[in-house]
């Protein structure tokens, strides 16, 4: 049997999305995948029952190091306002920074992880002029660094763990903790952010549902449209890293299932993209953001001679809110 794997999740500068969103695991669900795994909950602002003073006696028994710590979990960005202060987010019932506690935990934890990607870029909490001068625990947007310093590394001699995602999906949380409770996750299954591959060695538009509508680039219009959203509507699925489209969400679902494109939320800076995320901006009528290990001539002459051979069938559905033209139909049955 495994050993029992210590777990403290702790929430900073964010919404509580993701974990709501652990909460939508399912087969089995996250409480079961924990027992399985034989991981310990410590404790969870939502999910534990105890009270304050429960909590900071915990603290107090981890910090002295009579509770051994596993994995520490942070979700939201760290807030290091005011002026590195910190005091915009204080640890209730003590005079401590948020930031400072994270801090003592993440030298003590086997593991640090940052559970979405506010806790490891900086995120949404991040955006803007950010007076709460919030940052990732190791990356501030896309330059490393955050509240534990570029090189850090975790007692287990690794870097923090980045289950980046707005928010993530309860699948990547699970799965990760699952290997790091059994020691099956090292560095080389990290990427070049530091999230697992297990979901970043995939793009979004494996799987997409409109791939077919890409394929001949019979693009969407406006947002009701059936066509793919790359060229128009700002979808970066062929850019980002993630495999929402092959691991659904609730079995069934993901943003281009329904109807919205893809804004590319597990990169750093994804909240600030300069433009309206349902925008594509374009140079010379060209979209800017090009599949990413795609040449530019490359793919303006492949999109030119796909929509010179694009099916009437996909030309009208493209442009409308539902399928007017089976496949196998003939014009004249067009509905």
């Amino acid at each position: 049997m495994m050993e029992r794997f210590n777990l403290l999740w702790l929430q900073s500068g964010g919404c509580g999305g993701c974990s709501m969103s652990v909460l939508n695991a399912e087969n089995p669900d996250l409480f079961q995948s924990l027992r399985q795994s034989n991981i310990n909950l410590l404790w969870h602002p939502s999910f534990s029952e105890s009270s304050d003073s429960d909590f900071l006696e915990l603290l107090e028994q981890i910090e002295s190091r009579q509770i051994p710590l596993d994995a520490l979990c942070l979700e939201g960005a760290v807030m290091m306002g005011p002026n590195g202060s910190g005091r915009f987010h204080m640890l209730s019932g003590t005079k401590r920074p948020m930031f400072d506690v994270i801090q003592s935990l993440a030298q003590i934890a086997g593991h640090t992880v940052a559970i979405g990607s506010c806790a490891a870029f900086g995120g949404i909490s991040m955006a803007g002029p950010n007076p709460g001068e919030a940052c990732g625990l190791q990356y501030a947007g896309n330059i490393k660094g955050g509240l534990l310093g570029e090189t850090w590394n975790g007692n287990q001699e690794l870097p923090v763990i980045n289950i980046a995602g707005c928010p993530t999906h309860p699948n990547w949380v699970v799965e990760t903790l699952m290997q790091l409770a059994m020691g099956l996750l090292d560095e080389s299954q990290l990427d070049s952010y530091q999230r697992p591959r297990s979901y970043t060695n995939h793009l979004v538009h494996h799987g997409c549902p409109r791939n077919e509508y890409y394929e001949f680039k019979a693009s969407a219009e406006q947002p009701s449209d059936q066509g793919c959203m790359m060229e128009h509507l700002g979808c970066l699925g062929t850019q980002a890293r993630a495999d929402c489209n092959t691991r659904l969400w609730n079995g069934e679902g993901s943003c281009l299932r329904g109807g919205y494109a893809c804004i590319n939320c597990t990169a750093p800076e994804f909240e600030e993209p300069d433009h309206c995320f349902t925008e594509t901006p374009k140079i010379a009528g060209i979209p800017i953001g090009l599949p990413t290990d795609m040449p530019k001539a490359w793919f303006v002459a492949l999109a030119s001679l796909s929509k010179a051979a694009t099916p009437k069938r996909l030309k009208v559905n493209a442009v409308s809110d539902h399928i007017r033209i089976s496949p196998g139909m003939h014009e004249e049955e067009e509905d």
